[in-house]
């Protein structure tokens, strides 16, 4: 087994009940076990800012995928909840991200890890910092990652 990390949003609707529901589909996915999760933080959108508050929470599996198996499993648990991508950084019922996958490195058309903007979005680390502070990504912790960002407005809930 291998330890991954995941982080989840959603901004659409009863957002504490999708990230459940996200997370209750994540654990019932043969091949994952989760073994961290977050509180839910409430944070303000990122991006596209002309939309609704986000709940975001950050998981810490083990799993016997590979990484885009894992981002298969993912992808396949946005679309059991009614994930439809219509616009990048728009609203979202939810969002289920590979953060970090153990120490390895992908970069392809379907996958970066880790996350290529993990260590600049604090709606990821804050909830990350919370089960995995000394996690290291890109040479440096989570929580040394966070404290060069600008926090404000992310609350837990």
């Amino acid at each position: 087994m291998t330890r991954a990390y995941l982080g989840l949003g959603s901004n659409i609707g009863d957002k504490t009940a999708r990230l459940a529901a996200a997370v209750e589909g994540l654990a019932a996915t043969p091949g994952i076990r989760v073994t961290a999760r977050s509180s839910d933080y409430r944070t303000p959108p990122w991006g596209d800012t002309d939309q609704d508050w986000f709940l975001n929470a950050a998981l810490g599996v083990e799993t016997s995928l590979t990484p885009h198996d894992l981002l298969d499993a993912c992808l396949t648990v946005e679309r059991r909840l009614g994930r439809v991508r219509e616009r990048r950084w728009g609203p979202r019922v939810i969002d289920i991200d590979v953060l970090s996958y153990a120490d390895a490195e992908v970069s392809d058309a379907r996958l970066v890890l880790p996350h290529r903007y993990v260590r600049e979005r604090a709606f990821v680390l804050v909830p990350l910092a919370e089960i995995a502070p000394d996690l290291v990504i890109g040479g440096e912790t989570v929580l040394q990652a966070l404290d060069r960002l600008d926090r404000s407005g992310i609350e837990p809930v």
